[in-house]
């Protein structure tokens, strides 16, 4: 618990005090998905906001033929359906444990208590909300803006572990290509490093 909370104050850049700490630590859960798990289904009412210790999930639109991938979070980051977690409504897409993964969650009646008691917990539920905000709008930017190598070599330079840690088919989906196209991509960009 004692690296979490140093997570947490690396997080706000600042330090936490014990109290603080006691009224935020104990309402956070901390659970575990294998490789493969569910930790978000298509449909249900996302209740956590999640904070990663170990692993690697990915936030996709579930599909017959092709799921699209949109999001990638690893640890010592947020991660939660968030639209879902704010307005009560079910999430249109799902969340998935790419590799054994370990999560600390607040539930979302316990984080309003927080809020209510905590200056800290206030600030670290704004810096999660402007965090995965800022992820999403980058995201965007970069679709409008860049082209599909860009985009790749923007996730090698900024998330470099993500090649190592997710398959392929993600990969290509994030980015916006087939796995055919990603892989004459990372061929182009290999050439080009040497």
């Amino acid at each position: 618990m004692q690296e979490i909370r140093n997570q947490f104050e690396l997080f706000i850049n600042g330090t936490i005090s014990d109290s603080e700490w006691s009224h935020f630590s104990e309402r956070l859960v901390r659970e575990e998905f294998l490789k493969g798990e569910m930790v978000l289904e298509n449909g249900d009412i996302e209740n956590h906001l999640s904070f990663i210790e170990s692993g690697v999930v990915r936030f996709y639109f579930p599909d017959e033929e092709n799921d699209m991938t949109f999001a990638f979070a690893v640890a010592n980051s947020f991660a939660s359906a968030y639209d879902s977690f704010l307005t009560r409504n079910p999430s249109s897409y799902s969340i998935q444990a790419l590799a054994s993964t370990a999560l600390w969650r607040i539930d979302y009646e316990d984080l309003q208590k927080v809020y209510e008691l905590s200056n800290v917990g206030n600030k670290i539920g704004r810096l999660a909300a402007e965090d995965l905000y800022l992820k999403k709008f980058l995201r965007e930017l970069s679709f409008m803006n860049d082209s599909a190598t860009e985009r790749y070599l923007a996730l090698l330079k900024t998330q470099p572990e993500l090649i190592q840690m997710v398959p392929l088919k993600y990969l290509a989906s994030y980015i916006g290509v087939t796995p055919q196209a990603l892989s004459r991509i990372r061929r182009r960009v290999v050439k080009v490093q040497k």
